[in-house]
């Protein structure tokens, strides 16, 4: 991915539900299977790295605020 398409995937998680965070990653992850090339392997994991980074983030985020 480019650096603009990072900064717009990264844009729409934080701004994506949860449940389209998670619908996008198993949409994500169905594509793997498809992708043959190692800079499209790369994309993904990329890809799957952030959405998991948002969703702990999110996590971390509410335990934070149930705890005040």
């Amino acid at each position: 991915m480019n650096k603009e398409t990072i900064k717009a995937f990264i844009s729409w998680l934080e701004s994506a539900s949860y449940e389209e965070i998670i619908e996008h990653k198993k949409n994500v992850l169905a594509s793997l299977a498809d992708i043959s090339s190692p800079s499209g392997k790369s994309d993904v994991k990329l890809a799957l790295r952030l959405i998991d980074e948002e969703i702990l983030a999110r996590l971390e985020m509410g335990q934070k605020f149930q705890s005040r």
